[in-house]
């Protein structure tokens, strides 16, 4: 599945040297949305990698989606985002952030009040009933407060901004050092992790936050070829893991084996691991719990 994650921030603030730390993409030119993707470092991925010896190893990873400003046109860029990174240069400065993306969503809902309007006058009751939700919504915002507060349900095809998980990062000396992040980011992995002392980058700490705000599980593949980490989101299936890899995967499905990734490392292969009752066989149903190894059988 697709995981989409958008920066937001004033003018700057640094979420675009945030992309970059994240990323290690170096944007050219302003005014456009920057997009690249964020790996999810997981231990577990070398440890099952090296047990099946992979030739190669690919993370989980996030798509992020950095928008050139805070108007209401440009924050439409990141409207499909399932959450938010809100980079600003003092925790102060939040409050106005919060308040851009409130506006935001205020023209969002008015410019579609208004087509709902018109379309509404062909008598069609479900678009009538659609005016009076989108009606409180603008009541809901001029008291300044989120829709993720509304107590009634919001269209689906609404996607506000103020109802996405909002991570604040704090640029400068009461939080990250974004920039020192970003020229970290172009040394080797045993370069930056000798500047740090050892230590693990705080961006690690982001990304880690990001996968628990959006409900993920990370299930792996692995043969000789690749091992690699997907995200899923908690109570998805086996159908869904499927779709995940591949579409024709999902449409060929016939079974699905799983291993546990700690079972499959102890017993050295699965091989082994079947050998022991270790391995099991699963249904399209089947709700894939995070660390799970799988094997989808499908045919096309």
């Amino acid at each position: 599945m697709a995981l989409d994650v958008g920066i937001v921030g004033p003018p700057g603030s640094g979420k675009t040297t945030l992309f970059t730390a994240l990323t290690g993409v170096h944007p050219e030119g302003y005014g456009t949305p920057h997009v690249g993707v964020a790996q999810i470092a997981d231990e577990r991925l070398p440890a099952v990698a090296a047990v099946i010896r992979s030739a190669k190893q690919t993370p989980a990873t996030i798509r992020l989606i950095d928008v050139p400003g805070t108007a209401a046109a440009q924050l439409g860029g990141v409207r499909r985002a399932d959450a938010l990174l809100a980079v600003v240069r003092d925790p102060a400065d939040l409050p106005l952030l919060e308040l851009e993306l409130l506006v935001a969503d205020r023209d969002h809902v008015e410019r579609r009040l208004e087509r709902v309007r018109k379309e509404a006058k062909s008598g069609d009751p479900s678009l009538r009933e659609q005016v009076g939700v989108l009606e409180h919504l603008i009541a809901h915002i001029d008291e300044e407060k989120r829709l993720e507060e509304f107590p009634g349900d919001l269209p689906e095809e609404l996607e506000p901004l103020t109802a996405k998980p909002l991570i604040p990062i704090v640029n400068g000396a009461d939080g990250l050092d974004l920039a020192l992040e970003a020229e970290l980011r172009d040394l080797t992995p045993v370069e930056a992790a000798e500047y740090r002392n050892g230590g693990s980058s705080a961006l690690g700490d982001v990304v880690r936050e990001l996968a628990v705000v959006l409900d993920l599980v990370t299930f792996f593949t692995a043969g000789d070829t690749e091992t690699r980490a997907w995200s899923l989101r908690n109570g998805n299936t086996a159908l869904d893991a499927a779709a995940t890899i591949h579409t024709d995967i999902a449409r060929g499905f016939i079974r699905c084996e799983v291993i546990r990734w700690k079972d499959l490392v102890e017993a050295g292969s699965h091989a082994e691991a079947a050998r022991r009752g270790l391995q099991r066989l699963e249904g399209k149903g089947y709700v894939v719990a995070d660390g799970d190894v799988l094997n989808v059988r499908f045919n096309v």
